[in-house]
């Protein structure tokens, strides 16, 4: 059986310029499809959901190789970071599926 890799992260953002949800909303919208397009992730807001400025996101990826997992997972922290709002790495972890 071939294994692979899941790496999850998870980010808290604040967007100290949104004044409204629909602010916030259209960040996200933006941040989740961009993560989506250029890491292949699945994204997912966790918390936060009614708060203007704050979100928190959980970003999972795959990979077959923990190497190259590693640097997808880099590339996203640089992505985030990279961007007009606030982030912070509040987990990351990477799970091997079938090890208990």
């Amino acid at each position: 059986m071939g294994g692979g890799y899941v790496g999850i992260l998870v980010t808290e953002l604040r967007f100290p310029e949104a004044g409204s949800l629909k602010d916030k909303r259209q960040h996200l919208r933006s941040t989740k499809a961009q993560l989506q397009k250029r890491f292949g992730a699945s994204v997912a807001e966790t918390d936060f959901h009614d708060v203007w400025q704050r979100a928190q996101l959980v970003v999972a990826l795959a990979s077959a190789e923990a190497g190259a997992l590693e640097h997808l997972m880099d590339g996203v922290e640089r992505f985030l970071f990279g961007q007009a709002y606030e982030s912070r790495i509040v987990g990351r972890s990477i799970v091997v599926p079938g090890d208990e």
